[in-house]
């Protein structure tokens, strides 16, 4: 169903280190209306659904809404290039 290419659209390039603009980013991702946010929602939604259509439409959507968090990870990873930070998540780690 999915195709995961490890490789940015557009060439990133960050010359320095920039917290503000990374805490700018990481609300997208983790904040109330964030990526991740949406994303729960959607897949939460499917075991309620009384429509099995609706049910694999509701799947498609939580995964799409789910692929920018690998990009909010990179970009945030470039402004803040600390060997200190370790993010664990469920499934996977960044060092």
């Amino acid at each position: 169903m999915w195709n995961y290419e490890k490789r940015l659209q557009f060439p990133v390039k960050i010359s320095k280190p920039d917290p503000k603009a990374a805490q700018i980013i990481i609300s997208q991702f983790g904040g109330p209306d964030g990526e991740l946010a949406a994303s729960m929602r959607y897949l939460s939604q499917r075991y309620t659904m009384p429509y099995k259509e609706v049910t694999g439409i509701l799947t498609d959507i939580g995964t799409e809404e789910s692929a920018p968090i690998s990009y909010f990870f990179f970009v945030f990873l470039c402004l803040f290039p600390s060997k200190n930070v370790v993010f664990i998540f469920p499934g996977f780690s960044i060092l």
